[in-house]
């Protein structure tokens, strides 16, 4: 079983009930909707009715990541470029807003700080690339530096220029309540630039009386500046390359991704890696080795997810590529050195019952052999710390919440169980017991650690650590 998540898109390539069913059992841990690409309520609707209907028959935990669209700027192009646009190398165009523009894009905008010498604009992940020769405020002039074709929707970055756009646009807002009403398990908010940039959708989703945690996509060089804050203020982060990677200097990436799993494994939040991870497959039935290597070094780094976007989305073999994603990442995990810097994780400033009892376990395991350890949880919160020590024992989250488990499949190794609710803890102990046996998880004289709060049933309470032995 593999220990780093799967994060799997669903789009025009997988969103049917057969291709989903497919996509668990190969093992989709969280399906992902792009709201860019999500027509309206009902279209979502469907979407998510697709996921949970497939995981209820199989009987695993699936959880929804709602990917709000965010200020993404994308081309808008004209109806008759339905084949798409082909831009001409040293061709001069026009780009803006209105539709008399060569080249149209979806959002409004007021180009400032724009240094004629030294300023692009690059297309699709910087695939075409255009230097800016003149602007007059709602509308540039570029210059193209390659032959190329430009589809519809494709997104459209402006690296080094001041653009003022709102983190959170009014389509967000409807999609939150949305996802509030449909009980999405998380949210991922697009350019995030600043800590702050979250206050407008927790006002929404307290106005719903939801607690859909929030993931903070970094993509931008303001986002890096405000690294720290951001992390602290949302509840994980997912490095989005592709934006970030035309934003910023390529050969900065492998740095900063490496850096963001750190930071986010300290801070105790779940970190994703997303863009082009298997992109080849969209395709083509089998990766580059540079991807395979690619994917395995981020279950290196100790990243918590992996997410596939294209691949699965529009992608010709959708199905093979969630399997071989996670050939991937049980081979990586199978290799020691996948848990080298497990040990780095300093408590020092971080002193609280949660993170002491995580470090215990750690401790305990290194003397006696464990085969399993068991959380009892209501908001899941000691899972996730206990998790970013990367234990090498089974870890199984058992909570009387549905909305827990779909959670806490984003996390790394945690494999959530719905329990009843126990009224003490002589029963709770029984009872896992009896979960664990019935579901073949643990065999008898085996032994694992179970811990929980006790009085039992209180959310932030945990504060009990046993040993536990299996008997008859």
């Amino acid at each position: 079983m593999n220990k780093t998540k799967i994060i799997a898109t669903i789009g025009p390539s997988s969103n049917h009930p057969n291709i989903i069913s497919k996509l668990i059992r190969s093992g989709m841990n969280v399906a992902r909707i792009n709201m860019a690409h999500c027509k309206d309520k009902t279209h979502l609707a469907d979407i998510v009715l697709n996921i949970r209907n497939e995981a209820d028959k199989l009987n695993i935990h699936v959880g929804v990541l709602m990917d709000l669209a965010g200020p993404k700027i994308r081309l808008d192009l004209h109806s008759s470029s339905k084949g798409g646009f082909e831009v001409k190398k040293d061709h001069i165009y026009q780009l803006g807003y209105s539709k008399m523009n060569d080249l149209s894009i979806n959002i409004e905008l007021v180009f400032k700080n724009i240094y004629n010498n030294n300023s692009y604009v690059k297309i699709d992940d910087g695939k075409i690339n255009f230097k800016i020769i003149k602007a007059d405020g709602k509308s540039i002039k570029i210059k193209a530096l390659e032959d190329g074709m430009l589809q519809n929707n494709k997104g459209v970055n402006f690296p080094g220029i001041d653009i003022d756009v709102p983190c959170v646009t009014s389509k967000d807002i409807n999609d939150i309540k949305y996802a509030a009403e449909l009980n999405i398990d998380w949210l991922a908010l697009s350019f995030v630039r600043t800590a702050e940039d979250i206050n407008p959708i927790i006002k929404v989703l307290e106005e719903k009386d939801s607690t859909i945690p929030v993931i903070a996509k970094i993509e931008k060089p303001e986002a890096i500046d405000n690294l720290d804050g951001i992390i602290n203020a949302f509840d994980g982060i997912l490095v989005a390359r592709g934006d970030l990677g035309v934003e910023m200097p390529l050969s900065k990436l492998p740095y900063l991704q490496k850096s963001i799993i750190e930071k986010c494994r300290y801070a105790k939040k779940p970190s994703i890696i997303a863009t082009q991870m298997l992109e080849s497959m969209i395709h083509e039935s089998q990766p580059t080795r540079a991807e395979v290597t690619d994917v395995a070094n981020a279950v290196y780094q100790g990243s918590d997810a992996v997410m596939l976007s294209g691949e699965t989305a529009i992608g010709e073999y959708p199905v093979e590529v969630v399997e071989i994603m996670k050939d991937i990442i049980v081979n990586a995990e199978d290799d020691d050195c996948h848990f080298n810097k497990s040990e780095k994780i300093s408590i020092e400033k971080q002193k609280d019952n949660r993170t002491a009892i995580g470090d215990a376990i750690k401790v305990i395991s290194k003397n006696i052999k464990i085969n399993a350890i068991v959380i009892m949880t209501e908001s899941g919160s000691t899972s996730i710390v206990v998790s970013h020590f990367r234990p090498t024992e089974k870890l199984y989250a058992l909570t009387p919440h549905q909305s827990v488990c779909k959670r806490l499949t984003l996390i790394w190794g945690v494999v959530p169980i719905l329990t009843p609710k126990f009224l003490s803890t002589d029963d709770m102990i029984i009872n896992a017991e009896k979960i664990l046996k019935d579901k073949g998880l643990i065999k008898l004289d085996e032994v694992f650690i179970l811990t929980s709060g006790v009085p039992v049933g209180i959310t932030g309470s945990t504060n009990m650590l046993k040993i536990h032995r299996v008997t008859d």
